[in-house]
């Protein structure tokens, strides 16, 4: 493949984008806030398990070993 057909795909490509940028809906200022909101909620409350998760293994762990000695 020679230098020029790179250079012609690479401006396809960009050229490409662009049009299809265009062509996005962009949520405004209001949805985005609220979909930050959720993932952050959402992002709080799959931490919050999965520590839950953790905590209850751990333990478990703890007493089977406390067991077995």
């Amino acid at each position: 493949m020679n230098l020029q057909t790179q250079s012609n795909r690479l401006i396809t490509y960009f050229h490409d984008s662009y049009v299809e940028l265009k062509r996005v809906v962009w949520p405004n200022r209001k949805q985005a806030i609220q979909h930050s909101v959720m993932v952050v909620i959402l992002s709080i409350v799959v931490a919050l398990f999965l520590a839950g998760l953790d905590i209850i293994f751990s333990q478990g762990m703890d007493r089977l070993l406390q067991v077995s000695i």
